[in-house]
């Protein structure tokens, strides 16, 4: 087991990194975090939806380079990797909502295969490239509605077309391992698997927690679609620790560390969309939910757990916010209103710096 602590993330200091979906929720942080270590950041993304999205509130186009880009361009992808060639690589670009994809299935499938596919492309033939870490979903894997934790050599698969094109992305990820990235003097390549994240300058459609900041700071009651749906909740932070540290190891350490990973909260923090919904208002501080069954809505997993044991016993790596303390952070980041570009910026630097203030605490008591 690698121990987990800060000092291995001083590897992307000076580093080329290219994030794809820099624009996006989690891809926006990661960006952040990677700038804060002192990586040269190239974002690779469509433009921001929103003008309240977290890459736009950041300012974040004045702290990396960004480039507007799709993901299924592959020629245009190419370019921007022969121009900056990255060392390092974080796949992050996605269609990422299960009920968008059921609207627009080939749309998903383009973006979240054959974008896949583009990305490895461009990596198998960019010389400049150590590593790429790509991220998928936990609901990559053929669900069962089971209790127990899906571990990474379980079977891949989803009913809807978002759950599918992840799993798709998975198979041909491992694929691409195997013929092409296998041998020495060859990029090290991994996948990663996170739960239902959750944090601030997040305002997708139909997904939960942003569905709850809308609905608190307008003053109206929340609607709740699957309220007895059980889902690992986590904040942005654990997961992207996670992907950095992998990412570190990948390039330190080489091919041991390719291959799947899971990255999800503790059993604990597995709790209901009520639970959720029903402590947001409590930490709000007011607020009131209503449930809004529809009986002819499109199908979504009724749980979802993922076993993490591979992350905690090879890499080190463990979740160490738990449910409350997630919401809490999470809470202040969409308290925003009046805060310059530059306030919320350093607002996440802080936090980061917290949260690994916390994980060296947690270390120096094991």
């Amino acid at each position: 087991m690698i121990r987990d602590n800060q000092q291995i993330l001083n590897i992307y200091k000076g580093k080329t990194v290219l994030v794809t979906g820099d624009t996006g929720f989690k891809g926006s942080w990661l960006a952040i975090w990677l700038f804060h270590l002192g990586a040269n950041v190239i974002g690779y993304a469509l433009p921001p939806k929103n003008k309240n999205d977290n890459f736009v509130i950041c300012a974040l186009d004045k702290k990396i380079t960004h480039i507007d880009g799709d993901i299924r361009d592959y020629e245009f992808l190419l370019e921007v990797f022969s121009k900056y060639k990255p060392e390092i690589v974080f796949h992050l670009a996605a269609q990422s909502l299960v009920l968008e994809s059921y609207k627009d299935p080939l749309y998903t499938f383009q973006t979240n295969i054959m974008g896949t596919v583009n990305l490895l492309e461009a990596i198998r033939n960019t010389p400049s490239v150590k590593v790429a870490v790509i991220a998928t979903s936990d609901k990559c894997y053929e669900n069962q509605e089971w209790i127990y934790g899906y571990r990474e050599i379980d079977p891949l698969g989803g009913k809807d077309p978002y759950s599918a094109s992840k799993g798709a992305a998975e198979i041909v990820i491992s694929s691409y391992i195997r013929s092409f990235f296998s041998r020495d003097g060859t990029p090290n390549v991994a996948s990663v698997r996170a739960g239902n994240v959750i944090g601030g300058g997040d305002w997708s459609e139909n997904r939960i927690f942003p569905d709850c900041m809308r609905a608190l700071l307008s003053g109206k009651p929340i609607f709740v679609r699957n309220p007895d749906a059980v889902r690992p909740w986590q904040h942005v932070l654990d997961p992207l620790y996670g992907y950095l540290l992998l990412g570190a190891l990948l390039y330190t350490k080489g091919k041991e560390f390719s291959g799947p990973w899971n990255f999800g909260p503790l059993s604990k923090n597995m709790v209901s969309v009520r639970k959720l919904v029903e402590e947001v208002i409590k930490q709000w501080g007011g607020g009131e939910y209503i449930v809004m069954k529809d009986e002819n809505a499109p199908e979504e997993a009724g749980i979802l757990n993922l076993d993490i044991s591979k992350a905690v016993n090879k890499l080190g790596w463990y979740p160490v916010l738990d449910f409350k303390q997630a919401i809490k952070l999470a809470i202040e980041e969409y308290k925003v209103d009046g805060m310059s570009s530059d306030e919320i910026f350093n607002q996440r630097i802080e936090h980061i710096n917290k949260y690994i203030e916390l994980r060296r605490k947690i270390e120096n008591e094991m």
